[in-house]
């Protein structure tokens, strides 16, 4: 198994923790492309990391894919649950928490750019994305395992990523709740072994 890497990306975090919580991390390898390169387009048509090819060839794309697919892998406890309310509430999570790094990732370019009045719209419209779905995360930090399921991985990866990239904008004030249930989750060895980096 092949997975494609950056450091710094959330939605790579997100299937190495994956991979680490179904202990099968030591059957991944490092699939060393850019997202400029020809061979990654040859293998996902976006060019999008993670790009993740299975033991017989196939490439999968893109993070709730991939991490589905590690799910199905090892026999560690499962982080999709079956069918029902447990199933839907772990796919909201995971939309909430992708959803945070969707809106903060572009955006980030963004910032780097010359502001006109379309461009701070714009980024004042993801920043506020953001902002609302950290205010809904606190409403249900009390009801967050500790990475028992994709959703909690997806909104720890995404917490992970704005302390990150976005060290200057705390989200942490005002979420008393969500501070407390990320000190529990960032220390756990998944979290810690996958520190983004630069």
């Amino acid at each position: 198994m092949k997975l494609t890497y950056s450091g710094a990306s959330p939605y790579v975090r997100k299937a190495m923790v994956c991979a680490i919580l179904r202990g099968i991390d030591g059957q991944l390898s490092d699939l060393a492309l850019k997202t400029t390169d020809e061979a990654l387009a040859k293998l996902n048509p976006l060019g999008k990391i993670p790009t993740f090819v299975t033991p017989d060839g196939a490439a999968l794309y893109d993070s709730p894919v991939i991490c589905e697919y590690l799910d199905s892998v090892g026999s560690a406890p499962k982080l999709f649950p079956a069918a029902g309310p447990a199933r839907w509430k772990a796919l909201q999570l995971q939309a909430l928490g992708d959803g945070i790094m969707d809106a903060s990732q572009p955006r980030r370019r963004e910032i780097a750019l010359p502001q006109d009045d379309g461009r701070k719209e714009y980024i004042a419209t993801q920043r506020g994305k953001v902002e609302r779905a950290i205010d809904m995360l606190e409403t249900e930090a009390d009801k967050l395992g500790l990475l028992t399921t994709i959703g909690e991985v997806a909104v720890a990866c995404a917490l992970g990523y704005l302390d990150f990239r976005y060290a200057n904008e705390p989200w942490r004030a005002g979420h008393p709740k969500l501070e407390a249930w990320y000190a529990k989750v960032v220390a756990l060895p998944a979290m810690a072994k996958t520190m983004p980096v630069a």
